[in-house]
């Protein structure tokens, strides 16, 4: 039997699968995509072999990683229900999706892995957080799972009822970086830089900052107040931002965000 099958080959599924060819042979994986086109490509281009449907990979994979839309779970969830066994493991990467809703259509004695990762897995950096009830799972389960998430970039285990909030916080939140570092550098442009230039300086920037977070552990607070010199320049740009409500507006961002969440069945 395969070890992994994806669900779908859209961003997020092709990301993962980038990820898990670090770790897995192309033998170890086989997806579905419905793009004929898609589905020659990535087998070209990795090796994976293609399922020709659903329930052909549910068959073949023991891990079964829905890589598709929330609004698409109830067609594959019925194309699968059918072939999925005890010894499966469903992961699961849909916002608002939660387990119970997963085991009401393939059964309660169907393990669920509940996941939220990011586009950054294409690169390697993705965060995912995870939920799972640790007690149906095997340790040498448990150790395919965490390496299968670490393969693309790095875990938070999360209880369920904070997953909503992990959307917010790194599932949907690439999309405000990629504007702040848009807009950002676009302020360079308005004076002179070189577009190329400005989007390096920046996007850098970007990445330097978030390692200095992560690797030093201290607070974000006091890193950004060992920028601000007394009267300098740094600081009367910080003013200008919480003048025009930047703060806020990521606040407000992240509730629009959860509310959407919770709207998902």
């Amino acid at each position: 039997m395969t070890k992994i099958g994806f669900i779908g080959m859209g961003n997020m599924g092709y990301a993962m699968l980038k990820g898990a060819l670090k770790v897995y042979s192309p033998s170890d994986i086989i997806f579905t995509t419905l793009s004929e086109d898609k589905r020659n490509r990535i087998n070209a281009e990795t090796g994976v072999r293609f399922a020709e449907s659903n329930a052909e990979l549910a068959n073949n994979a023991k891990y079964i990683v829905l890589a598709v839309k929330p609004q698409v779970y109830p067609t594959v969830l019925k194309n699968i229900v059918n072939v999925v066994k005890e010894e499966s493991v469903i992961i699961s990467i849909a916002p608002g999706i939660t387990v119970d809703s997963i085991k009401q259509t393939l059964g309660n004695n169907i393990r669920v892995v509940r996941a939220m990762p990011n586009t950054p897995a294409l690169v390697g950096e993705g965060m995912t957080g995870v939920t799972y009830n640790a007690g149906d799972f095997s340790f040498e389960e448990r150790d395919v799972i965490d390496q299968f998430f670490n393969s693309f970039g790095k875990v938070v285990y999360v209880d369920e009822k904070y997953m909503d909030a992990v959307v917010c916080a790194s599932g949907s939140s690439p999309a405000y970086v990629y504007m702040f570092i848009e807009a950002l550098a676009d302020s360079a442009v308005k004076y002179g830089i070189k577009r190329e230039d400005a989007y390096k300086l920046v996007a850098q920037t970007v990445l330097g900052s978030a390692k200095m977070v992560l690797e030093t552990g201290e607070h974000p607070g006091v890193l950004k107040d060992k920028v601000c010199s007394p009267g300098g320049t740094t600081i009367a740009a910080v003013a200008a931002l919480e003048e025009q409500g930047f703060r806020n507006a990521l606040i407000k961002a992240t509730d629009a965000c959860y509310e959407k969440c919770t709207r998902i069945k």
